[in-house]
C-alpha cells in the first residue's frame, strides 16, 4: 500500500470526508485528493500533521512495506484517550457553573467553545480507537 492509499484508507476509517481533512490539516480540498489520488505528495511538515492526526507513524506513512504497524498500538490510543478524556468530571462541573444563572455572557460563551473544542478531542479520540479495533478485527 503507498502513502495515498493510506491516507485515503485513514480518511475513510474515520468516516471525514476529503473537506474535513483539509480543514483539520489547513489545506485545500484539491490537496488532499491530489495526495490522495498520487498526484502529489504531503511536505514534511503536513506528513507530521497527518500522522498526529490519525495517530500512525510517519514511518507507516511512507514506508511501503505492509508488515510496518497499520495504527499506532491500540495500548498508545487508549492512554492518549484518557489522558484527553481526564477532564471530564471538570468539564461537567464548569457547564454546571456556566448555566447556574441560566444567561450565558460572552465569558461563559468563551468557555463553552473550549469546553466544546475539548468534546470535540475525546470525540477525535474514540473514533480513532474505533478504527484501530475495526482494523485489528479484520486482522485476525
Amino acid at each position: 500500500m503507498n502513502i495515498a492509499e493510506k491516507i485515503y484508507l485513514l480518511r475513510d476509517q474515520m468516516k471525514l470526508s476529503q473537506n474535513d481533512l483539509a480543514e483539520q490539516l489547513q489545506v485545500s480540498r484539491q490537496t488532499v485528493s491530489k495526495w490522495e489520488t498520487g498526484v502529489a505528495c504531503p511536505e514534511i511538515t503536513k506528513l507530521i500533521d497527518i500522522s498526529d492526526f490519525f495517530h500512525v507513524s510517519v514511518d507507516y506513512l511512507v514506508r511501503e512495506d505492509e508488515t510496518v504497524q497499520q495504527h499506532a498500538s491500540l495500548d498508545r490510543l487508549v492512554l492518549k484517550f484518557l489522558a484527553s478524556a481526564q477532564d471530564m468530571e471538570k468539564i461537567s462541573s464548569e457547564l454546571v457553573d456556566i448555566m447556574r444563572d441560566g444567561i450565558i455572557d460572552a465569558d461563559e460563551r468563551t468557555r463553552m467553545l473550549k469546553i466544546v473544542d475539548k468534546l470535540n478531542m475525546v470525540s477525535h479520540m474514540i473514533e480513532v480507537i474505533k478504527g484501530a479495533l475495526n482494523g485489528e478485527t479484520d486482522e485476525t
